[in-house]
């Protein structure tokens, strides 16, 4: 069973999240590392997938400015997203290719993960057909809205980006954008939908859990400065060896 790393980076910028994932990207490539789940949430901020369309963004830079929001322009999959605090979001930097080389198997796991941390909440969250993500609410009071987005990416089989699961997002910054350019669909929460407030530490346990049984990994937690410096042997080496000795 491969092993994963789960690393709590708590509220962690988008630009220093795609740095990290890039480093732990290259790291994992060449077998320095094992798996990881990087576990963050993040500032305000909306990014744009590979498939996206810039007319999905609602908000022109004044707006944006204005109200605190960043804008990215990413290589995942899939359209345009909102981040903010009260959203849990994970990375995953797996190997696929020691799990199963099958990427559309991977989302759906990935979903499957979230439904059943929404089903622990007694949500009856759901996939809907051609559409990435999950859904949850009263469908005879109208569309089912998304409590759960993913975008991906591969690389050599190493993932990298991941999913975004709405707990106590503030769901008026979705108005800025088309959630991920579905323009009949809005965003929900699990709290909006328990009608309570709910914490991500409640929720977070839950949605590593479900990851390592759909993953079928053997999970661990360590610190950011754990990984900092696992990371920080494998490029600098030498300061590494150097540091020992100094010890």
């Amino acid at each position: 069973m491969p092993r994963a790393l789960e690393i709590d980076l708590g509220l962690l910028g988008y630009a220093e999240a795609l740095e990290l994932q890039a480093r732990a990207e290259r790291a994992r490539k060449a077998g320095a590392i094992d798996d990881l789940l990087l576990l963050c949430e993040h500032p305000h901020v909306i990014t744009l997938g590979r498939s996206g369309k810039r007319a999905n963004l609602l908000a022109g830079e004044n707006v944006l400015r204005q109200k605190g929001v960043e804008y990215f322009e990413t290589r995942r999959g899939g359209d345009i997203t909102y981040h903010g605090p009260g959203q849990l979001v994970c990375y995953p930097i797996l190997d696929l290719a020691a799990i199963r080389r099958d990427v559309g198997w991977y989302v759906r796991a990935l979903e499957e993960a979230m439904i059943r941390t929404s089903r622990e909440f007694g949500v009856a969250a759901r996939r809907d057909a051609g559409k990435t993500g999950i859904w949850a609410g009263d469908e005879e009071r109208g569309s089912p809205e998304k409590l759960g987005a993913i975008g991906v990416h591969l690389s050599r089989w190493i993932t990298s980006h991941g999913l975004a699961y709405n707990v106590s997002t503030d769901l008026r910054y979705f108005d800025l954008i088309v959630p991920c350019g579905i323009a009949e669909r809005k965003a929900t929460s699990l709290e909006k939908l328990l009608g309570r407030g709910v914490g991500l530490q409640e929720v977070r346990p839950l949605l590593v859990g479900h990851l390592a049984e759909v993953l079928r990994l053997e999970t661990r937690r360590a610190s950011a400065s754990e990984l900092a410096a696992l990371l920080a042997a494998w490029e600098q080496p030498e300061a590494a060896v150097a540091a020992a000795f100094k010890g």
